[in-house]
């Protein structure tokens, strides 16, 4: 790698096609730590999304923030000193961002630079970072009798949107925001179409789901774990959250999820299952 002269090494950098390959040897090495900004780097679009990094003296790179639609995704590595980004008040004036989604160490920093232009937090939501590598442990409690995990089926779409909706009102809509159910019904369109998707039947019912959320260099992230409420505390969560894992694995990829630091109940079976903590992650809502 080429190094950077003195004076261009302590300001942040638009990204260009020829150095994209130290955006990716970046994000390989923190992988565990950023499965959603990855995802959002492989799936970037020139005339939509933009990168900025801040260069070393080697000639790599020390921090990452990638704009994928209206987020935000810090990945400042260990540089504990980010110097405020030039840029930013001219972008922000020409984008809305709606969230930032990092560890929140990194979102604590970019949430002070974002203060500097004028953009104060409405919510923050903390959540726990874990991670699976291994195989998945025995799950003790074996569910109720005539559950079934099955991929889901076109005629599946109807019960899963309720599912999808049930689950964005819980679990990632920010507070006084407003459900439409067209937008959930093209969430879970999108997630039938481009992920890999677990359904629970009980009874002839669909009473949970789950399904990867995004996948990166070597590893999937897990997300939209739902059980129906009227169907929890019976080991479907566990059962289905265990195979749905081990299938997973079993192509060679490591595990991501993050959960609501609140959400003891989904900790646990996560910790039951395998899933250790790596970090603090958190999303910030605009």
């Amino acid at each position: 790698m080429k190094a950077r002269p003195e004076k261009e090494l302590n300001r942040w950098h638009r990204i260009r096609k020829d150095e994209r390959y130290k955006a990716e040897l970046f994000l390989r090495e923190r992988e565990k730590y950023c499965v959603g900004a990855s995802w959002r780097f492989l799936n970037m679009k020139e005339s939509r999304d933009h990168i900025w990094y801040m260069p070393e003296a080697g000639g790599g790179i020390s921090a990452l923030l990638i704009h994928n639609r209206q987020s935000l995704f810090p990945v400042f590595g260990n540089n504990s000193q980010i110097p405020a980004p030039r840029f930013l008040n001219r972008f922000l004036c020409k984008v809305f961002i709606h969230a930032i989604q990092g560890l929140r160490e990194d979102a604590e920093r970019l949430e002070v630079l974002m203060e500097d232009q004028g953009y104060y937090a409405a919510e923050r939501i903390e959540y726990v970072l874990m991670n699976l590598d291994s195989n998945v442990s025995p799950v003790t409690r074996a569910g109720p009798s005539g559950l079934i995990l099955r991929p889901p089926l076109p005629k599946d779409e109807d019960n899963l949107w309720a599912l999808q909706s049930a689950y964005e009102r819980e679990e990632v809509l920010p507070a006084n925001a407003n459900l439409d159910p067209a937008v959930v019904r093209l969430n879970i369109q999108n997630i039938l179409k481009k992920e890999q998707v677990l359904v629970a039947e009980l009874d002839g019912q669909i009473v949970g789901k789950i399904n990867t959320s995004a996948e990166s260099f070597t590893r999937y992230q897990i997300g939209g774990v739902y059980v129906r409420q009227d169907c929890r505390n019976l080991g479907i969560g566990s059962k289905m959250t265990a195979a749905f894992a081990e299938g997973l694995l079993a192509r060679g990829k490591g595990l991501s999820l993050f959960v609501k630091k609140r959400n003891a109940a989904a900790c646990k079976v996560y910790r039951k299952i395998g899933f250790s903590v790596t970090a603090d992650y958190r999303i910030t809502y605009y």
